[in-house]
């Protein structure tokens, strides 16, 4: 049995917890070891989000010169080269993640081993190297940041046929004729655009009755409207029954309200969530427990074994690359600068990369009001902002909601171009507390989309 060598903290996994946590211990004299399996950078760099909006860059370029005309100029004929976009989306990947693999190699106090790590003992992981031969690393602080992967649901027939997952689905190097994609969640509705931006012919099929169904009922309606003007077909309601077919010749078999619908296309996307990267890990090795794969944390990321932690999403809550950072920020503060950081009430915002962007953050209306709260709500249309009209990109709304008494932004969501700067603006105005009153009459740069905070804020006291 080998020799277990000693650190002071084990990382398993170089995504965007581990990999930042690894560089900041490292940079503060302890001596850290991360194991990765594959690829550093997590999911987000590799298959994430790095990947999907580079490609949908590219089908935001090509949906736009199909628009030419609306902007007084004459592009011709729009033809999309598969092979040349997934070689674009590679190489911007790879440059994102040479360079995390570099500076982790060149740091001192850190070592980066490539091989699949396990637990012998809740101090002690072995590592089966990816060049042979087996490491033993021992520390009295483990840090398990091992992510997810794509889930495929136990539908009859869908492992007798060919399915892309949101992984491969990247690297299809021609356009589909018709695609279908199984969940109208926000993975799904990115590429089911993409993909229809490209090209081909799009089926979305959700099961629950609405789409964006945690958010406001305006939300999904308007998001339906925009992607069935951008000629996708959604079918909301559809349970999906069982699958059958081949390669290019592909049947879904559904109920909507009790009637038997079926589908036919040539390709079949699966994005119905994802599974956190736990089975091979042998936790029960070191008696870290789990909920359904996850593995529940405290307010300090730890697990239920002392000295062993969790981070980004491999644990219960939101699978964000920003969620994961900030878990890297806890720990360093917990660790190194002696902080008492906590998860706490974190104010998460999310961005879904639709076109225009669907992002939000704090409460929306109808969480506010399940709650009881005395709130003030507004609501202009993107067309109630003159940027938006000048740039011809006038789909969607922005909505705030209010505190009636103290004035503070409980929370808000934009549907709009480049939604996810104008949410991230209220969202520093709500981390610093300002009454809605100052962005109302802020003095913002003529013409910008940030107007629409005056136009907003004024409505909401008309």
């Amino acid at each position: 049995m080998a020799q277990a060598e000693a650190f002071d903290a084990v990382i398993i996994g170089a995504g965007q917890a581990g990999k930042p946590l690894a560089l900041a211990l490292a940079k503060a004299g302890w001596k850290t070891a991360i194991v990765e399996r594959e690829h550093v950078g997590g999911t987000c760099i590799n298959v994430g989000c790095t990947p999907t909006k580079t490609m949908i860059a590219s089908a935001r370029v090509a949906y736009l010169a199909r628009r030419a005309a609306d902007y007084g100029v004459a592009a011709g004929p729009v033809a999309v080269d598969m092979r040349r976009v997934v070689a674009r989306k590679r190489a911007i990947v790879e440059r994102f993640r040479n360079y995390g693999t570099q500076r982790l190699q060149k740091m001192e106090n850190v070592e980066l081993v490539f091989g699949a790590a396990r637990f012998v003992d809740s101090k002690t992981v072995e590592v089966a190297l990816r060049d042979g031969g087996t490491r033993r690393l021992a520390a009295s602080k483990i840090v398990i940041n091992t992510g997810g992967r794509p889930f495929l649901p136990p539908i009859p027939g869908l492992g007798e046929v060919p399915v892309l997952d949101s992984t491969s689905v990247m690297e299809l190097d021609e356009v589909p004729r018709h695609l279908i994609v199984l969940g109208g969640g926000f993975i799904g509705l990115e590429f089911a655009q993409m993909f229809r931006r490209f090209g081909a012919e799009v089926t979305v099929l959700e099961g629950l009755p609405r789409l964006a169904a945690r958010d406001d009922e305006d939300v999904g309606e308007a998001l339906r409207k925009v992607l069935e003007e951008d000629g996708l077909r959604i079918e909301t309601g559809a349970l999906v029954e069982r699958v059958e077919g081949k390669a290019g010749d592909i049947a879904v078999h559904y109920k909507q309200n009790g009637a038997a619908q079926t589908v036919r296309g040539s390709h079949l996307l699966v994005a119905v969530g994802r599974k956190p990267n736990t089975e091979d890990l042998a936790l029960a090795a070191a008696g870290v427990a789990t909920e359904r794969g996850f593995i529940p944390v405290d307010e300090t990321l730890q697990t239920n074994v002392p000295g062993i932690y969790a981070v980004g999403d491999v644990k219960p809550g939101p699978q964000f690359t920003h969620v994961s950072y900030d878990d890297f920020r806890i720990l360093r503060d917990r660790w190194v600068l002696g902080l008492d950081a906590k998860l706490g009430d974190r104010l998460v915002p999310n961005t879904v990369f639709t076109d225009p962007q669907l992002a939000a953050v704090g409460l929306n209306e109808t969480e506010a009001r399940k709650r009881g709260l005395d709130v003030r709500v507004a609501k202009i249309g993107m067309n109630g902002i003159a940027r938006a009209l000048e740039m011809d990109e006038s789909r969607g709304f922005l909505k705030v909601i209010v505190d009636a008494k103290t004035e503070q932004i409980l929370g808000c969501t934009v549907f709009g171009i480049e939604g996810g700067e104008i949410m991230a603006m209220l969202q520093i105005a709500m981390l610093g507390k300002l009454p809605y009153t100052v962005l109302k009459e802020a003095i913002f740069a003529h013409p910008t989309l940030a107007e629409g905070l005056n136009n907003v804020f004024l409505a909401l006291d008309a």
